[in-house]
């Protein structure tokens, strides 16, 4: 089934690209054959974008035995072969980037300035990345750890790759999943969230486009009750890798356990913000904003919990408020847009009651509601500042998700560290100080797998992401993402020539 919807050229430049169904396997766009249908929802205006038909278990299995076919002679591709496909990749994404932006910015409702200041432009960086990386698999070299034997460490691709991606970034997503995987020669199934598949098929086509091998990436589009359950599960997919809830993460890990393969899970996150009393100030107000804010509060590592030390506490409340009051809600299309629209209303709905809740325990600062007049056909928030929420309460210790940062006080340092540890999360975090001690024991102690000093957000190609305790495992991005997607291989070479070797002996017969 295929219904382009309502979405105007201008919006949507790349909707014909989409006719020949959502699902994309061995180098060919198909049609789904679960029998139920998806409607891509734009959630700046409610309306309808592309309806298509959803995979279902039998599209999984061609595209586990497309990637499979293909995985022999992509493994077997010279590093420097895989390198030069992804600078053609590279190349060619670059050339559509304001497709991919207005793609992204219409399914997600993000601002088409994050798209395309942001988004495309960081996949774009993280193609060239690995195109140089796939040069650079190399083992430990050759010694003689025994006396009598060399040794050394190949590393070897796994096989066929099975990658689930989550709605609120999913050209980065799709990137992140797709990249490290071919870079060290694993052909990949990726299953995007049925919510927002458009960039990660036009993904899926740059890459054959630029010369990629049919079958090395494939897209399946179903719900992950069908198709990615299936997919984890498969007896043909060697390693399944995860970006999602704590909650989903849980069930995938359940499912891959069963059938003994790698899994690498980066899952939910609850960042803290914390502002020691020497901090500048102004810089921590505009860095808590924009952390809290990007991609309308949509990111795992998004700040979500400021801990400000005491003397700081007041003014930082203020100004935070202030400041917030400033973003302008607005089409994502518009050039004056700051904030966009939440993925869904039902996800609106779900925000909104978190800070309803938190009303009975806390003080709403700023926002706490959804806009009226030509907005309110969107799913939009306001932004969102709660103070004063005691440190048990649901609004600090569960990930929201959405355009809202909590504010607490603290007296010590002691205290603001312990504060920050005290979720079960452990993706993402911040520490603001001019005194190179207390940033350097923050940077030791808060237990995150990424912590920013005097900054909140920016990620880079060459450095890993991934988290800790209960935001999962495993690295994405960085030569680092290559320990998820390799298998370590000891060689090991007699070097004596001897028949009888000594060791013998306490198998069989005497010295």
């Amino acid at each position: 089934m295929h219904n382009p919807g309502n979405a105007t050229p201008e919006r949507f430049p790349a909707q014909d690209r989409f006719a020949d169904g959502a699902q994309f396997i061995a180098g060919r766009s198909t049609k789904g054959t679960s029998g139920r249908t998806h409607t891509v929802v734009d959630p700046a205006t409610g309306q309808e974008v592309h309806t298509y038909a959803l995979a279902g278990t039998d599209d999984v299995d061609a595209a586990v035995a497309a990637a499979r076919e293909a995985f022999p002679a992509w493994a077997g591709a010279t590093p420097g072969e895989r390198s030069d496909a992804l600078h053609r990749f590279a190349a060619v994404v670059a050339e559509r980037a304001e497709d991919f932006a207005r793609a992204e910015s219409l399914q997600c409702g993000k601002p088409l300035k994050l798209s395309r200041e942001f988004d495309v432009p960081g996949t774009i960086d993280n193609i060239a990345f690995f195109a140089g990386a796939a040069r650079q698999l190399q083992g430990q070299s050759a010694g003689e750890y025994s006396g009598d034997h060399t040794s050394y460490v190949r590393r070897e691709p796994i096989g066929v790759v099975g990658s689930i991606a989550p709605w609120n970034y999913p050209l980065q997503m799709a990137a992140w999943k797709i990249l490290p995987a071919i870079a060290a020669g694993n052909t990949v199934v990726l299953k995007p969230a049925e919510l927002t598949p458009l960039t990660s098929l036009l993904f899926a086509r740059a890459a054959t486009d630029a010369g990629i091998p049919d079958g090395v990436i494939n897209i399946v589009t179903g719900t992950g009750k069908e198709a990615g359950e299936h997919l984890v599960g498969h007896p043909d997919v060697a390693m399944t890798s995860f970006t999602g809830s704590t909650a989903v993460g849980r069930r995938v890990a359940e499912i891959a356990t069963a059938t003994v393969k790698r899994i690498h899970l980066e899952l939910g996150g609850k960042a803290p913000f914390v502002v020691f009393d020497d901090a500048d100030l102004d810089a921590a107000v505009n860095g808590a904003v924009a952390g809290a804010l990007i991609n309308t509060g949509q990111d795992c590592t998004a700040a979500t919990r400021a801990y400000v030390q005491r003397p700081l506490y007041e003014a930082f409340v203020e100004r935070t408020a202030a400041l917030m009051e400033t973003v302008r809600l607005g089409d994502p299309f518009a050039p004056g847009t700051d904030l966009g629209p939440l993925i869904s209303h039902a996800h609106r709905d779900r925000v909104a009651g978190f800070v309803d809740r938190a009303r009975a325990c806390a003080r709403v600062v700023t926002g706490g509601e959804a806009p009226e007049g030509d907005l309110k056909h969107g799913a939009y928030y306001r932004p969102t500042l709660i103070a004063d929420a005691p440190q048990d309460s649901e609004v600090v210790q569960s990930e929201i998700f959405g355009p809202v940062l909590v504010v607490l006080p603290f007296d010590t340092d002691d205290e603001g560290i312990a504060l920050a540890n005290d979720t079960p999360y452990g993706l993402a975090a911040s520490a603001w100080s001019r005194d190179v001690y207390r940033t350097g024991r923050a940077t030791r102690e808060i237990k995150a797998g990424c912590v920013w000093i005097n900054d909140h957000i920016p990620i880079i190609s060459e450095m890993p992401h991934g988290g800790s305790k209960a935001s999962g495992f495993g690295k994405d991005m960085s030569a680092y993402s290559f320990e998820e997607y390799t298998q370590i291989k000891h060689v090991m070479f007699d070097n004596t020539a001897v028949v009888r070797k000594d060791w013998h002996r306490t198998i069989f017969g005497d010295r």
